[in-house]
Formats: structure tokens, sequence, C-alpha cells
């Protein structure tokens, strides 16, 4: 059997949503099956609790389960994964940058993985003559941290920050 060396994780968090907006969401759902439910009597009147309150929760879960992710040498984001060689710059945005790179300077050919609630942001530009993509915009909770370990040299090695571990 071939042994393969575990992956180096640099970064590694989860967008999650913020807690407050769980009770809040599912307290939104429980009131609206209520309503649903008046009109119905007997046991029906459980079956809008039965639909709307699993279907809230895994609404939420969905929201919040993008993993960004600085694995050996490539950027992960959901799915994509961005090999470091292709890495030209990394830009950690503030608040102006972010609002000007998702509006009036934004290029209709970037990659954006954007999370509303979650404010920090980095700009990954990239350097491939194949792909048509001018750069990544990445909503993180950590924008100095995604961007150290997408440094050239960086890549490979722990951040010290959590590395391995997801932070949420």
């Amino acid at each position: 059997m071939e042994h393969r060396p575990s992956p180096v994780v640099a970064h590694s968090e989860h967008l999650t949503l913020p807690w407050p907006w769980w009770p809040l969401a599912l307290g939104i759902a429980a009131v609206l099956a209520a309503q649903v439910g008046l009109g119905a009597p007997g046991p029906v009147t459980w079956v809008p609790y039965l639909v709307l309150l699993p279907g809230t929760a895994a609404a939420l879960w969905w929201l919040g389960r993008v993993r960004v992710a600085v694995v050996d040498d490539e950027l992960r984001v959901d799915d994509a994964r961005l090999p470091s060689r292709f890495i030209a710059d990394v830009i950690p945005l503030d608040a102006e940058g972010r609002r000007q790179l998702l509006g009036p300077s934004a290029d209709p050919l970037a990659f954006v993985v954007q999370r509303p609630w979650v404010r920090g942001m980095v700009q990954v530009v990239l350097d491939d003559p194949a792909d048509p993509t001018p750069y990544w915009l990445v909503s993180t909770r950590h924008p100095e941290r995604l961007v150290a370990a997408l440094r050239p040299g960086n890549a490979a090695q722990p951040s010290g920050h959590g590395g391995g571990r997801a932070d949420r």
C-alpha cells in the first residue's frame, strides 16, 4: 500500500453564519409554521413545523458551509482549487477596496466567493495566460492570515494560526 504524506494546512476556516442568525431564522420559521398550521385541524397542524424548521436549519447550514483553505500548494475555496504557481499577488482589502471590486470596478470574469456576513476579503491576482479570470475575490475572517499563507514560500508552511484546524 502506497503511503501518501499528510497534507500541510497553512490556513483553514469555514465561512459559517453568525450564531444569532440561527435562533432568529428558526423563530421566524416557527411563527410562519404556526400561521400556516392555524387553518388545519388535528395532526395536520404539525406538518408546517416538520417542513419549515428542518428546511430552515438546512438552508442556514448550506449558507455557511463554504471552506477557505490553503492546503499544500493550493488555495481551496469550497470546491474550487487554485495552484499557488498561478498566484501573482494577494491583497487584503479594506471596506472601500471591497466595495470597489464588488461594484464599480468589478471585472465580470473575476471569480467571486463573497459572504456579506464576513467583513474581510482578499484579492488573489492571477498570472495564468491560459485563464481569462483576472483575479479571485474571497471572503475571509482572517485576511492577514490568508495573505501570509499564500505569499510565495509560505504556502506549504503552517502559519501557526490554527494550521490543521478549522477556525469558526
